[in-house]
C-alpha cells in the first residue's frame, strides 16, 4: 500500500531540499562573481592597461550608484516570485525581467500554484532552468545564423517590433495581473504612466521606478487590507 507523506515530512523534505539549493547556489554565485570580475583584470594585466586605484574606484562609483540600488530592489521584488532554486538560476544566468520572470509567472499560472508553496518552488525552478537552456540554444543558433539573418534583423520595417518586444511582453502580463485587483494597481499604474509621458527620460529608468511604484502598491494594499477591502 502506497504511503503518503505527512505535512511535517513534507516541510522537512522542502527544508532539506532548499538547504541543498542554498549550498549549491552560493558556491556557483561565488564562482560566477569571481570569474566575471577576474576577466577584465586578467585582460588588463596581460595587455598592461590596468587602471590605477582611484580611477577604478571613481568608475565603480559611477556605475555602482545606479546598479547597486537596482540589484537590491530586484532581489527583494523577484525572489518571493521565483523561490530558492529559481532565484539562484535567474541571477546567475541573467535576462531577469525580459525572460525569467515572465517564464516563471506563466508557468505558475499554467500549473495553478501559489507563491511561497513547495509546488511553486518546483515549478519555478523547472521553468527558469528550461528558459536558461532554451536561451542558450537560441544564442548558439543566433551566432551560427547571424550572417544569413542580418538582412532580416536590420530591416527597417521590423526594427520597431524588435525594440518593443519587452514592453509588449510585460504589457500582456501586466493586464492579466492588474485585472485581478484594479483598485490596488490603478494608482501606481496611472502615476507611473503620467510620469513617463511628462518626463520621457523616465522610461529609461524603469528599475528605479519600481521603488516608488512598489511603495505605493504596498501602502495601498496595507490600507485596503486594514479596511477589509482585500
Amino acid at each position: 500500500m502506497e504511503k503518503t507523506m505527512s505535512e511535517e515530512q513534507k516541510r522537512q523534505f522542502l527544508d532539506d531540499f532548499n538547504n541543498g539549493l542554498h549550498r549549491m547556489g552560493r558556491i556557483f554565485l561565488i564562482v560566477c562573481v569571481i570569474a566575471l570580475v577576474a576577466v577584465p583584470f586578467v585582460i588588463g594585466a596581460i595587455n598592461g592597461v590596468m587602471p590605477d586605484g582611484m580611477g577604478f574606484l571613481s568608475g565603480f562609483a559611477k556605475v555602482g550608484i545606479i546598479y547597486i540600488p537596482v540589484a537590491i530592489v530586484e532581489f527583494l521584488v523577484y525572489t518571493p516570485m521565483l523561490g530558492v532554486g529559481g532565484s539562484y538560476l535567474t541571477f546567475i544566468t541573467g535576462n531577469v525581467t525580459n525572460l525569467k520572470i515572465p517564464c516563471a509567472m506563466n508557468a505558475r499560472d499554467i500549473a495553478g500554484t501559489q507563491a511561497g508553496t513547495p509546488e511553486n518552488e518546483i515549478i519555478s525552478t523547472i521553468s527558469v532552468a528550461t528558459s536558461a537552456i532554451v536561451t542558450t540554444l537560441v544564442i548558439v543558433a543566433g551566432v551560427v545564423l547571424i550572417i544569413p539573418l542580418k538582412p532580416i534583423l536590420e530591416n527597417p520595417v521590423l526594427l520597431p517590433a524588435f525594440d518593443n518586444v519587452v514592453p509588449a511582453l510585460f504589457g500582456a502580463l501586466a493586464l492579466k495581473y492588474f485585472s485581478k485587483s484594479l483598485k490596488l494597481a490603478a494608482i501606481p499604474f496611472v502615476t507611473m504612466t503620467l510620469l513617463c509621458i511628462l518626463v520621457p527620460a523616465a522610461t529609461s529608468a524603469t528599475s528605479f521606478l519600481l521603488i516608488p511604484a512598489g511603495g505605493m502598491a504596498l501602502a495601498i494594499g496595507y490600507v485596503m487590507f486594514k479596511k477589509g477591502m482585500l
